[in-house]
């Protein structure tokens, strides 16, 4: 077996679970879910019916490289969305359709590390764990880079010394983040790409919470769109990440794309050739019905943002939370150890919720090379579920912290 499997650590739900274990919840509370990432909002019809009447097509093999018209609609969304020049984008060379993010970053990895040359995958903490898994089964060593509140919940890039850029060989960026919601601006956008063309690594941003956004006039930058802006059309070294779970309810769908250097999808294509990870011709169809219609995408960010009005004016004074620019998390701060106050609140209120440091990996920091964990003392809320419950688990909360 694979000795780097053993590197691995339990997800986050496992912990999760096994915090749970024996607590038996008020039996005359209903339980309330905040604690994972899945979109529950309807799925809208037009997915739904492109997929039933592309079914006929179950007898025919799909390609690697996706049917051209599913290309070509993901190319125009890009351009629409992030203002890139109408030409940039060749359907045929900067676009590949993947079976949602999750399964194509963590196979990234696995086509663009060298294991011979000692190298760093750089990722953000907290994280998606798979950032971390497919590190270190690519013969990867994980750096994390602590997000913390004095530093806008974004990494500190300045922070990283020469040594680690020059062995690191992918870096993981996620913009709008998970858990946190923050976003990173162009700038530092800009400045990423300058040190990988100094160092030599490849950037591999995950947007795929980039159309959740509370703001309607100021949708997140995009690092395509960085690049465009800063004259680089052949988008050199970068790489995006997104996906049809989030912005359109569909994570059953399994669909999404990675976009940007035409040599790194020449390269990461002839891997998936081997992978054998083509999406169903009726799931390509129905990604072309969701990719061309932004109504249900509009109606989407505005529920969200009537669960952020909701719950945060009931955990006002209650915890230490803020509204973030995007996604559909909450990142609040708790009074007592984060893993007590899920257990807990679980315990006397029946609502999951995922304590931070699940999400999080302790680094040495500061002048005295004391262990920090960024994820530690926070919860990640995810507000997927119905308004009303929202609300309900936000009161149930506040009642829990007033008897602390």
């Amino acid at each position: 077996m694979n000795p780097n499997l053993d590197r691995l650590q339990p997800y986050p739900f496992e912990k999760l679970a096994a915090l749970k274990q024996g607590v038996e919840p008020p039996r005359d509370l209903p339980h309330i879910a905040l604690s994972i990432g899945e979109p529950k909002h309807p799925t809208p019809a037009i997915i739904g019916e492109a997929l039933l009447s592309h079914l006929h097509q179950l007898a025919v093999y799909p390609s690697t490289r996706g049917i051209d018209a599913l290309r070509e609609t993901i190319a125009a969304w890009l351009v629409r969305r992030f203002a890139l020049p109408a030409s940039s984008l060749d359907p045929q060379r900067h676009i590949l359709p993947v079976n949602g993010t999750r399964e194509a970053l963590f196979a990234f990895a696995q086509a663009v590390v060298d294991p011979a040359d000692d190298p760093l995958v750089l990722m953000p903490n907290p994280f998606y764990q798979i950032y971390e898994g497919a590190a270190l089964l690519a013969g990867a060593q994980p750096h994390y880079l602590p997000c913390t509140a004095e530093q806008g919940f974004v990494p500190d890039f300045d922070a990283v010394d020469a040594a680690t850029w020059r062995r690191c060989q992918l870096l993981y960026l996620c913009s709008p983040g998970n858990p946190t919601g923050a976003l990173i601006d162009r700038a530092a956008m800009t400045r990423l790409m300058a040190l990988a063309d100094e160092h030599d690594f490849i950037i591999a941003a995950d947007e795929c919470y980039s159309e959740i956004y509370l703001d309607e006039s100021a949708p997140p930058v995009g690092l395509l769109q960085a690049a465009a802006e800063a004259g680089r059309d052949d988008f050199r070294r970068c790489v995006v990440f997104h996906s049809l779970s989030k912005r359109s309810n569909a994570p059953g769908l399994r669909s999404g794309f990675v976009a940007g250097d035409a040599d790194i999808i020449r390269r990461f294509f002839a891997y998936r050739t081997y992978h054998g990870c083509a999406m169903p011709l009726q799931h390509q169809h129905a990604s072309i019905a969701a990719w061309q219609d932004e109504a249900h995408v509009a109606e989407n960010r505005r529920r969200y943002r009537a669960k952020f009005d909701a719950v945060l004016e009931i955990l006002h004074g209650v915890l230490e939370v803020q509204r973030p620019a995007a996604s559909f998390y909450l990142w609040p701060g708790t009074p007592m150890a984060d893993t007590d106050f899920a257990r807990e609140l679980y315990r006397r209120q029946n609502v999951t919720v995922l304590p931070g440091s699940f999400l999080s990996r302790p680094v040495s920091g500061g002048a005295a090379g004391l262990h920090t964990d960024p994820g530690a003392n926070h919860l990640r809320l995810a507000l997927v579920a119905p308004l009303e419950d929202c609300i309900d688990a936000a009161q149930r909360i506040r009642t829990f912290c007033a008897g602390l």
